[in-house]
């Protein structure tokens, strides 16, 4: 508590020097605790996530929703994509990429709605990828079917 009192190292005048040393060391703490919970709880961390579920076993609610829906299965490889709804499997729709090496979604897009016109109760969609496919490619299908009326997305690793 020697803040006020006279130390004896006056300064030139009588008066006290002002240069003394300031501890930054707690203000850095706080600073880093600071920035790393703005980070933490930034709204826009949420703008780039995809509301996808694992490809664990359905719940008791789901289970009561299949009895008016069928496991719908869409595989995609490098070359192609398999469309299966309940057993039954789809012509499989060609991979064919535009100039910008996007791949055309069209025909897929079509099959989807029909499907969904053919079952409007539908709202699950399990996707299955092959290790080959790429990422973007995976998001665009996963878009498409949520657009295309099939909110409830799961993603699973291809079998086989």
């Amino acid at each position: 508590m020697a803040g006020g009192m006279d130390l004896g190292n006056t300064g030139k005048g009588g008066k006290k020097p002002l240069d003394t040393p300031i501890n930054l060391v707690p203000f850095i703490d706080l600073m880093a605790v600071t920035i790393s919970f703005l980070i933490m709880t930034a709204v826009w961390t949420q703008i780039g996530r995809l509301q996808v579920s694992s490809s664990g076993g359905p719940t008791a609610e789901e289970q009561e929703d299949t009895k008016k829906t069928v496991p719908l299965t869409l595989l995609i490889t490098d070359r192609e994509l398999k469309l299966t709804a309940g057993g039954t499997a789809f012509d499989p729709i060609p991979i064919v990429r535009d100039s910008n090496q996007k791949i055309d979604l069209t025909k897929l897009v079509e099959k989807l709605k029909e499907l969904k016109t053919q079952l409007p109760d539908q709202q699950n969609i399990t996707i299955q990828a092959e290790d080959s496919v790429r990422y973007d490619d995976l998001v665009r299908v996963i878009d498409e079917s949520i657009g295309a009326g099939l909110p409830q997305v799961s993603v699973s690793a291809a079998m086989g």
